[in-house]
């Protein structure tokens, strides 16, 4: 125990020096945790920020795939697309790593990201070492959570006749675990976000997660709504936030009347992260480019002789 509080603490020295951590977790599979990681790294991105992205499910590597397939669709299609740095952890093939060997691994990856403004983590759907430790070392913790009770089991168990929260579900107390432990080296604020995704009618949990937020200590934040061209962008590596222009693609959104663009821009201030001035200006100067990369010049104008 003594070593690995050690070695965790040399890890917050080391890995706390420069950016915004932000860890999407969830306590289990299906809930969009890939896509959402994704989103919200070329969101800001786009917002002028330096980013990093880390895969910690080095056997699934969904965001590694994801952002391999923005790189490939972009030079195929040769196009201009923002891209993260990323890193992952290796896969384990099979094998069983020791916490020194997963440190190790987890710190190599994680230097190469120390000079992002902010670095996104996606995380597998369970507990172990990685996680746990990513989870110390966040600034930010977003879940996305579906509208089921089955789902809200990660974060409390409910009662089945009044629905009302009667404990502390297995990813929560998880989260809180982890965030003592930030606590005992860094008392800075540990915001956690649980993203509740929108659904057609009334949601069906939204009385018991309004009191699991109270009772654990979670804020809860409005997502965005289901939409079939999320799984369509996947292979492309593409988001909402690349417009059809850019990513060189019919758009799939807007035929519904959802604006998901919109909705994803109302869900990054909502999370309240530090984007900085500079990275607005960055942004705001690289979308003039754009704009104009593909304008003749002004001819008549370098030509006059007034």
């Amino acid at each position: 125990m003594a070593l690995e509080l050690a070695m965790e603490y040399g890890a917050f020295r080391t890995l706390r020096s420069s950016p915004h951590i932000l860890v999407v977790s969830s306590g289990k599979g299906g809930s969009g945790k890939t896509t959402l990681a994704m989103h919200l790294a070329v969101g800001l991105l786009k917002a002028g920020q330096k980013v990093g992205t880390l895969d910690l499910d080095g056997d699934q590597g969904g965001l590694t795939h994801y952002v391999e397939n923005r790189r490939i669709w972009a030079n195929w299609r040769s196009i201009e697309l923002g891209h993260p740095l990323h890193r992952k952890i290796p896969p384990s093939n099979g094998m069983d790593r020791t916490e020194a060997e997963q440190l190790d691994a987890f710190e190599q990856a994680a230097a190469a990201l120390e000079q992002c403004d902010l670095v996104v983590v996606d995380t597998p759907p369970c507990d172990g070492y990685l996680v746990r430790l990513a989870h110390m070392l966040a600034d930010t913790v977003v879940t996305p959570l579906q509208d089921s009770f089955l789902d809200l089991c990660a974060l409390g168990p409910t009662d089945p006749v009044t629905h009302g929260i009667i404990g502390t579900g297995s990813h929560a107390a998880m989260v809180e675990l982890a965030r003592r432990a930030r606590g005992r080296v860094d008392p800075g604020f540990f915001d956690w976000v649980v993203l509740a995704n929108r659904t057609v009618g009334e949601s069906v949990i939204k009385n018991s997660l309004a009191e699991a937020g109270l009772r654990i200590g979670f804020r809860i934040v409005s997502g965005c709504s289901e939409h079939v061209a999320y799984r369509q962008l996947f292979p492309l590596g593409l988001t909402v936030f690349d417009s059809s222009d850019e990513a060189g693609l019919e758009s799939h959104f807007g035929r519904d009347g959802i604006d998901p663009q919109r909705e994803w821009r109302v869900l990054m201030d909502a999370l309240r992260l530090p984007i900085n001035e500079r990275g607005l200006r960055r942004a705001a100067a690289q979308t003039e480019w754009v704009r104009r990369k593909d304008l003749s010049l002004p001819t008549d104008e370098l030509l006059d002789e007034r």
